[in-house]
């Protein structure tokens, strides 16, 4: 068994599960949520054990995994996939899984079938939607078909050819009212926390100070009531263009090429398997196996 499986069953044991009613007691502590993505349950495991609270299984996965240049092609069936595996992984953060473009813009009813499959196949807690006014019959039917639902303003990449690219939002005094006024009709529509993404500082602490539920940022400044990163940006695994709100704690992608390449060059020098990485076969019955494969 492996050792981050030993330490994660003893996170279990230590660990009880982050439950729907703790965000809104997190903001009122003034306790800080913090989120990261993740897409497999390995990824899920680590972040489990560095004591994330929350996983996203964001559609973002579309970009840094399945090397798409925006999250619009990622379908329901692949976003369900990686929802699987991220709860195979991981058993005490709290689980939410993005809703992908077009699986909830249909009917209310269409927006429940879609999200209700995050939770009955997926083992998902929550899902997450983008948009703010115009998603409001389908966040009410979701809520009352029991289902968590998370918010998402601000630069909503699902509308990424809408918007003209990936620019920050709500920069003048009409788009930030119009933020204000989605976040507060998200809120009585029942969505349980609110992403913030690449808005002004002062937008977003205007938010935060204005809700009851906490608020998460990715590019939004301090204020929030919790932070979120990709899992890719943070740990330096990005290649190119990284979003300048995103702040790499390691740089893992120089670690893994640097692994690679001592591994390919143990391989070509025939280093590599030495003897401690190679099984031998007992005496006897090699003995026994040359003389039989010589009728062979």
């Amino acid at each position: 068994m492996s050792t981050v499986l030993n330490l994660t069953q003893a996170t279990h044991r230590g660990r009880t599960k982050f439950r729907l009613q703790q965000f809104e007691q997190r903001k009122a502590e003034r306790d800080k949520i913090v989120m990261v993505t993740a897409y497999d349950s390995t990824s899920a495991r680590l972040a489990e054990l560095a004591g994330v609270d929350v996983i996203l299984v964001g559609d973002s996965v579309a970009m840094v995994c399945l090397g798409h240049e925006t999250t619009l092609p990622v379908t329901l069936e692949e976003m369900l996939h990686h929802s699987k595996a991220v709860s195979r992984g991981a058993r005490t953060p709290f689980l939410v899984g993005d809703l992908p473009f077009l699986s909830y813009h249909g009917t209310p009813e269409d927006a429940v079938q879609s999200a209700g499959r995050f939770l009955k196949e997926a083992g998902m807690d929550g899902v997450k939607l983008e948009g703010g006014s115009e998603r409001i019959p389908a966040v009410r039917a979701m809520v009352s078909a029991g289902i968590p639902v998370m918010g998402h303003l601000g630069l909503t990449p699902q509308k990424v050819r809408q918007l003209g690219g990936f620019r920050p939002q709500a920069r003048t005094a009409e788009a930030a009212k119009i933020l204000l006024q989605d976040a507060k009709l998200l809120q009585d529509a029942g969505v349980f926390s609110l992403v913030l993404e690449s808005v002004p500082e002062e937008v977003a602490q205007r938010v935060t100070e204005e809700l009851v539920i906490p608020t998460i940022g990715i590019g939004a400044g301090l204020h929030c009531d919790g932070q979120v990163l990709v899992w890719h940006d943070l740990l330096g695994l990005t290649e190119g263009f990284r979003p300048p709100f995103a702040k790499a704690y390691c740089q893992l992608g120089q670690e893994v090429i640097g692994g690679l390449e001592r591994f390919r060059d143990e391989v070509r020098e025939g280093s590599f398997p030495a003897p401690a990485h190679t099984r031998q076969m007992d005496s006897d019955e090699l003995l026994k196996f040359q003389e039989e494969s010589q009728s062979c």
